[in-house]
């Protein structure tokens, strides 16, 4: 895979949001304005690249049966950075996301991409993979909470867009998250439709979920009629 590939890969097509629907818990945590969503992608991305860069430079001494847990040192350690320079130097912002970078440890994007890419590539690449899913995850953040802090509150970064606007809260809630991002999903969903159409024509089902090739109801009445 080229390095232009591997960086742009997180950002469309394997988004870890809107493709593969990883990091749900911050996403729909901390979405509730643009300024939360950018500092909560920065900060993911920032453990994404260093410790991707760290598990590839380590790979081949990691005994096969820990990797999981080394992994997760790893991750720790960076996430701890991350934490003591949000206390630092935006205090404020750590103070909004709270629990939130913590459990970057335990996102399934950092230690998927751990597992997955940064084991079993080079270090070059795996920062470049780092990047791209973290910039993916920080770009499908800041549109979620910007669509949401918008439509909730009439502002984008906390500066005032309309004035006299009619706040729509459900949206500043969770349930708004849910409702913005099935949006998002559904419009996704659209474009690969489309694509599909385009590049195939027609879309075929596989045989798999035709009822010609089912067999469970029949094995639903044996179990109920037993011979």
């Amino acid at each position: 895979m080229s390095a232009w590939k591997t960086l742009t890969e997180g950002l469309w097509r394997q988004n870890p949001v809107l493709v593969l629907m990883l990091g749900m818990c911050p996403t729909l945590a901390v979405s509730s304005s643009a300024k939360n969503a950018v500092g909560m992608g920065l900060a993911t991305t920032f453990v994404l690249v260093g410790s991707n860069l760290v598990v590839s430079l380590v790979r081949k001494g990691i005994p096969a049966k820990v990797r999981i847990p080394c992994y997760i040192v790893i991750i720790a350690a960076f996430v701890t950075v991350v934490q003591l320079l949000l206390e630092a130097y935006f205090p404020a912002l750590n103070k909004t996301l709270g629990i939130y970078i913590p459990l970057i440890v335990v996102n399934c994007i950092v230690l998927g991409r751990a597992e997955a890419f940064a084991s079993k590539n080079s270090p070059f690449a795996s920062c470049l993979d780092g990047l791209g899913m973290g910039f993916g995850f920080t770009l499908a953040l800041m549109a979620l909470g910007a669509v949401r802090e918008f439509l909730g509150a009439g502002t984008l970064f906390e500066y005032q867009v309309v004035s006299g606007w009619q706040q729509f809260q459900l949206l500043q809630f969770p349930a708004g998250a849910f409702i913005v991002l099935a949006f998002f999903l559904a419009y996704m969903n659209y474009l690969q439709r489309k694509k599909a159409l385009r590049e195939l024509g027609t879309f075929t089902p596989p045989p798999e979920l035709n009822c010609a090739n089912c067999h469970i109801c029949q094995l639903g009445q044996k179990e109920e009629n037993p011979k």
